[in-house]
Parts: C-alpha cells; structure tokens; sequence
C-alpha cells in the first residue's frame, strides 16, 4: 500500500485554501461573514495565542455558509482535478491511501474521482465543529496504528511535519517545487528534526495561489 498527503503533494495548492476563494467568490457575503474572522486567528495564531487546531476549525468555518456545497464542491473538481500531478497518475493503485488534514468533504469527491481510499479531517458542516482530531502531524500516524498498521510500501508529502508517517514506512518521498519534484525524505540529523519540529507545532503549511 502507498500513503499520499494531498495538499502540495499530488496536488498543486490547498484545496481547502482554494475552494474557499471559489466560493467567496460566487457568495461575496463571505468577505464579510467569514474573511474578518479568518484574519483575526491568522494573526492570533502568528502571535502564539491560539492553537492551530483553533485555526483550521476557523479556516474550514466557512463550509457551514454554503447552501449549494454539493454542486460547488463538484464545479471546483471539475475545474482543478487537472492539478493532480502527472507523476501520481501514471503510478496510482486502487489501493492507496490519502491522508489529509483537509476536510473529508472537500477529499471525498476527488478521491473517488481517483478511485482511491482516503481518510481526511472528520468535520460537521451543520454544526462547524471537528468530529475526530484534525489530521495533521502525528494523528495520521496514529490512524495507521489505530487501524492494525499495515504495511506501507511508500509514503509521500511535502511537508516535513509528515515525519511521524514517514518513519511508518519502508520508503518515504519528499515532494517539492508544486508537487512535481518527488525525492527521497531527508536524513533525521539534528537540523533536520529542528525544522520537523517546528512545522509540527506552527502547523500553518498552506499553498495559497488559485487561478480563477
């Protein structure tokens, strides 16, 4: 089995980051109901005041404004499944698994496009609340753990707070330069598990360019 991050990975951008954009700007009221608030637990968040957890459920609180999310969520797959990388899907297996911190709601339908597994952020888009732990980090590994550790041949991410999977490995790739580059993961010497460790507790690792 191969275990894929999403987000910067076999995708070019965030797609949480990116739907968002897309519905602002097909409901602008967002600017006003859910921007101002964003902003504000971006920069309590820069300041060490609140965790990143607080700002992911702050970030995702957008998927509770939108009355037509099945049919928006499907115009945005429509239009960027085109940026899921090259070198994914000439190697894809029905048996892989991605992982993402990015709500299920918005994973869901591009991995069944792809026609993979997938587990991604449990989040309630009534009540805007996370309905297991936002995963990110250690949780993914976690999840492998929880769920009998199988066996992973290949683990892929761009983001080196991802290590915790990685070492659930036999072979982990590190993706870089827009999700195009794939090399082998870094060796874990003391400079290295520094920057780990500091991507695990800022968690704020997004690809904010979308073209509209």
């Amino acid at each position: 089995m191969n275990v894929y991050d999403f987000d910067g990975t076999i995708f070019y951008s965030d797609c949480s980051i990116g739907f968002a954009l897309w519905c602002m700007k097909r409901h602008p009221k967002l600017w006003f109901t859910f921007f101002p608030g964003l902003l504000k637990s971006i920069i309590q968040h820069e300041m060490g005041k609140i965790p990143n957890y607080q700002l992911q459920r702050k970030m995702f609180s957008y998927l509770t404004m939108i009355d037509d999310f099945d049919e928006q969520i499907e115009k945005y797959w429509d239009k960027y499944e085109c940026r899921i990388s090259e070198w994914y899907l000439a190697q894809k297996r029905p048996d892989d698994l991605i992982i993402s911190a990015s709500p299920d709601c918005i994973i869901g339908p591009i991995a069944k496009r792809l026609g993979v597994n997938y587990m991604a952020t449990e989040f309630d888009r009534e009540y805007g609340v996370f309905l297991n732990n936002l995963m990110y980090a250690k949780e993914k590994a976690k999840y492998i753990f929880d769920h009998g550790f199988p066996v992973i041949d290949n683990f892929y991410s761009d983001s080196l707070a991802d290590t915790p999977l990685a070492l659930c490995a036999e072979k982990a790739h590190l993706v870089t330069d827009k999700a195009t580059n794939v090399i082998d993961w870094p060796d874990l010497d003391k400079e290295t598990m520094g920057k780990v460790k500091k991507k695990i507790d800022t968690g704020w690792n997004v690809h904010l360019k979308e073209d509209e």
